[in-house]
C-alpha cells in the first residue's frame, strides 16, 4: 500500500539489455509520431507479445493513434513500420494483425549484450539511502511462521534492491517497552510469583520458554480481568527506564533478541541496525516529536470525556472514515506514550527530521564480519556507520497495521514533511494462518465450525501458532530424509549441511511466491513437498546447468570460462525453424531477469521474481531434455546450447541470490 498514489518508484539509470532496447525504441517511436503527425505522448508501449511469432516485442501505438486521427489503425502501423530507421539491436520492423507495430530482434546483439551485463561487476551502490525495516518481533517470546513471512519479504526487497544499485540499510526495530513484554513480566512476577532476576539463571530457549508463558498469562488475566489493571503500572516502569522492572527487561529481552537473531541467521536473514524502543524514550526523541506536534497544534489535550487528559490526533481523510471519534490517542491520561505516538517519532528520525541521534554499539558480529549494530544507552562506539536520514522508508509491516502505518503518515504531513509522507511506504502482507489439517496436527482443538474453515488465525495469546524454529526443523528433518535416500553415502556433516541447504530454499520460495495480499495459509504438506512450483525444483535446475560444465570440463570440452567468452561473442546464427525458436525463447525469457526485478520493486510485489525463476525453471528442463548439450555432434548447435546453458545458469543464480536461496553442491 503506498500511502500516498502519486509516489513511483524509479529505478536507478543501469539498465539491462531488453529494458535498453524498450526505451530506444519507444524513443524513436516518440520522434516519428511528432514528425509524422504532430504528435507528443508521455509514453509510448514497447510490451513482449503473447506469442513468439507476432515478434520480440510490439507497440499497441497505432491502435491509440487511429482514434484521435480517425483512421484504420494497420495502415497507421504500416507507416511506422516503414519510417522506422535502422536501430541497433533491432533486425527488422513489421505492421502485424489488425494494427501493432511487430520488432524483431538481432539476435546475436541480444545474446552479447546480455552476457556483456552478466560479466560486468555489480552496480557500486549509490544515491541516497534507502531504508527498509522488517522482522520486528516483540522480544516477549520466539518467532513465528507469520515472522518468517515478514523477514523473507523484508530481506527480499533489501536485496532487490541492492541489485539495482541502491544504498540500503536494513533495521529491525525493538519494541521492549511495549504491553506484550509487560504481560511476560507481569507473568514471572505476579503469576508465577517469582524475582525477575531469576530470569537471568534460566537455561535453554529462554524464547521458547516465554512463548508458553505469554500464552499462561492471557489465560491468567481471562480468569480475573482485573489483573490486567497490572499493565499500566510496568509500562509506566519500563517507559521510564530505571529500577528493577526496567533493567531486568533490558536483560531478559537482549536475551530474547539474541535469539531471534539466530532464527533468522537460519534462513540468510541479517540487520544492520537494532534500534529499541527503550532508546528512542531515553534520547528524548519522543518529547522533541511530541513538542514538534504540539507547536504545529496537530494533537491536542482532551479536558472531559473518557478521554480527558489524553493528548490526540485528529484523523481526518479515506483512511479514516470508519473511525467513530475522528482521532486517535497519542499519549494516555497517564503519561504514557502509546505504539503510534513512539513510531511517529521513530519515523521522523529515519528521515533525519529530528535534532537528535543515537549512540550506537555493536550488538553481535556474523561469521563473515557483517557487524549488526544497535542503539545503546551506554557510552556507544565512534566511529560508528550514519544511521537514518533516509530519502525513502519501507515498513515491512502486516496488512492488519495499515491503519497505523496511516496515522504515522499523517503525523509527518501534519509536521509539514509532505514529501517524506509521500515516500513512507507501507509494505503490507497478509498474514500467515494455519490450515484446519496443520492446526490438527500440532495437536490444537478446533470446533466443528472451525474445521470446515480454509484457515485458522494464528494468535500468539492462545498459543495458536507455529514456532519458526518448530517448522524449520520439520522442513530439515524432511530435506535430511530426502538427501539420505538420494545419497546414502554422504558422512552425516555432509547430509545435514545439504538439508539446511535445501530446506531453506523450500522455506524462502514458499513465503515469496504467493501475492503479498493473499493469505497464505501454512500446510505442512505443501511446505515440505519436494516437487512443482518449489525452492528445490529451482535449485536442482541450477544444479543440472553445473553438472554440464562439470561434465564437459571433466571430458576436455568447453567449461564454464570458455562459455562466458563465447557468450560475448554470440551471432546466435542458427538456421531456422523450431529449434531455433526454441533457442530463442529461452535467451528471451533469461534476458528479462533485471527488467523483472525492477518491475517487482515497483509493484512491491517480489512474486515476480519467484514467478520468473520457476518459468525459467520450467523452460531450461524442457530446453535440456529435447536438446542435447554434451552429445551434440553440430560444433554451431553445441555452441549455442552452451551459451544458453550459460545464460540460464548465471540468471537463475542472481533469481536465487534475491530470493536467499542458496544452490547446493548436489541435489
Amino acid at each position: 500500500m503506498l500511502y500516498q498514489g502519486e509516489f513511483r518508484y524509479t529505478p536507478p539509470p543501469r539498465r539491462g539489455p531488453l529494458e535498453a532496447i524498450k526505451q530506444e525504441i519507444e524513443l524513436v517511436l516518440r520522434r516519428l509520431l511528432a514528425e509524422r503527425y504532430s504528435e507528443a505522448p508521455e509514453r509510448v508501449a514497447v510490451e513482449y507479445p503473447p506469442r513468439p511469432g507476432m515478434g520480440d516485442l510490439a507497440s499497441p501505438v497505432a491502435f491509440e493513434l487511429a482514434r484521435r486521427l480517425r483512421r484504420a489503425p494497420r495502415a497507421i502501423a504500416q507507416e511506422l513500420a516503414a519510417a522506422f530507421p535502422a536501430l541497433a539491436g533491432v533486425a527488422r520492423v513489421e505492421a502485424g494483425g489488425a494494427g501493432y507495430l511487430n520488432l524483431y530482434l538481432d539476435r546475436g546483439a541480444a545474446a552479447r549484450g546480455l552476457a556483456r551485463e552478466l560479466s560486468a561487476p555489480p552496480p557500486a551502490p549509490s544515491g541516497d539511502t534507502i531504508l527498509v525495516e522488517h522482522t520486528n518481533i516483540n522480544p516477549n517470546k520466539a518467532a513465528h511462521i507469520g515472522h518468517l513471512r515478514n523477514a523473507v519479504l523484508g530481506d527480499g526487497l533489501a536485496r532487490a534492491l541492492r541489485f539495482l544499485g541502491h544504498r540500503v540499510e536494513v533495521q529491525n526495530y525493538i519494541d521492549d517497552t511495549g504491553v506484550q513484554v509487560a504481560d511476560v513480566l507481569i507473568g514471572w512476577s505476579e503469576m508465577r510469583q517469582r524475582p525477575l532476576a531469576e530470569s537471568r539463571a534460566f537455561e535453554g530457549r529462554i524464547d521458547h520458554h516465554l512463548w508458553d508463558l505469554y500464552a499462561q498469562v492471557t489465560e491468567w488475566y481471562a480468569q480475573d480481568p482485573s489483573r490486567r489493571d497490572l499493565r499500566a503500572a510496568y509500562l509506566k516502569k519500563l517507559e521510564e527506564g530505571t529500577g528493577e522492572v526496567a533493567r531486568e527487561a533490558a536483560h531478559l529481552t537482549r536475551r530474547v533478541v539474541r535469539r531471534h537473531l539466530e532464527t533468522m541467521a537460519r534462513i540468510d536473514v541479517r540487520y544492520d541496525l537494532l534500534p529499541w524502543e527503550s532508546d528512542i524514550l531515553a534520547f528524548r526523541f519522543w518529547e522533541s516529536a511530541f513538542d514538534l506536534l504540539r507547536e504545529r497544534g496537530a494533537v491536542k489535550r482532551l479536558e472531559s470525556g473518557e478521554r480527558a487528559g489524553c493528548w490526540v490526533m485528529a484523523l481526518e481523510g479515506p483512511a479514516f472514515e470508519s473511525l467513530k471519534e475522528g482521532e486517535k490517542i497519542i499519549v494516555r491520561s497517564n503519561g504514557t506514550v502509546t505504539y503510534v505516538g513512539k513510531d511517529i517519532a521513530y519515523q521522523l528520525w529515519k528521515f533525519g527530521l529530528l535534532a537528535r541521534d543515537f549512540r550506537y554499539e555493536v550488538f553481535l558480529q556474523d561469521p563473515d564480519g557483517h557487524r549488526v549494530w544497535s542503539t545503546t544507552r551506554g557510552p556507544g562506539v565512534d566511529p560508528h556507520p550514519r544511521f537514518g536520514g533516509a530519502a525513502r522508508v519501507y515498513n515491512v509491516i502486516d496488512v492488519r497495521q495499515a491503519y497505523l502505518q496511516a496515522i504515522v503518515v499523517e503525523g509527518l504531513k501534519a509536521l509539514g514533511h509532505a514529501g517524506q509522507a509521500e515516500r513512507s511506504v507501507h509494505f503490507s502482507y497478509e498474514m500467515v494462518a494455519l490450515t484446519p489439517k496443520s492446526a490438527a496436527t500440532l495437536g490444537l482443538s478446533l470446533s466443528d465450525e472451525e474445521r470446515s474453515r480454509p484457515y485458522i488465525e494464528m494468535s500468539g495469546r492462545r498459543g495458536l501458532g507455529v514456532k519458526a524454529d518448530d517448522l524449520l526443523d520439520a522442513l530439515e528433518r524432511q530435506a535430511l530424509a530426502e538427501v539420505q535416500a538420494r545419497h546414502p553415502h554422504l558422512g552425516a556433516g555432509e547430509a545435514a549441511a545439504l538439508a539446511r541447504l535445501i530446506s531453506n530454499g523450500a522455506l524462502r520460495y514458499f513465503m515469496i511466491k504467493y501475492t503479498r495480499n493473499k493469505v497464505l495459509a501454512f500446510d505442512f504438506d505443501e511446505a515440505l513437498a519436494f516437487e512443482g512450483e518449489t525452492g528445490p525444483y529451482l535449485q536442482y535446475a541450477v544444479v543440472r546447468a553445473n553438472s554440464i560444465f562439470e561434465k564437459q570440463a571433466a571430458s576436455g570440452g568447453p567449461d564454464e570460462a570458455q562459455a562466458a567468452r563465447w557468450a560475448l561473442e554470440a551471432d546466435f546464427d542458427l538456421p531456422p525453424g523450431e529449434a531455433a525458436e526454441e533457442h530463442w525463447t529461452l535467451l528471451m525469457e533469461a534476458a528479462r531477469f533485471r527488467e523483472t526485478v525492477a518491475q517487482a520493486v515497483e509493484t512491491l510485489e517480489l512474486s515476480h521474481i519467484a514467478k520468473f525463476a520457476f518459468g525459467l525453471a520450467q523452460r531450461f528442463n524442457t530446453f535440456y531434455h529435447k536438446y542435447p548439450v554434451i552429445k551434440e555432434p553440430d560444433a554451431r548447435w553445441k555452441r549455442a546450447r552452451v551459451v544458453l546453458t550459460y545464460l540460464f545458469r548465471s540468471q537463475m543464480r542472481r533469481a536465487l541470490e534475491l530470493m536467499g536461496i542458496a544452490v547446493p553442491p548436489r541435489m
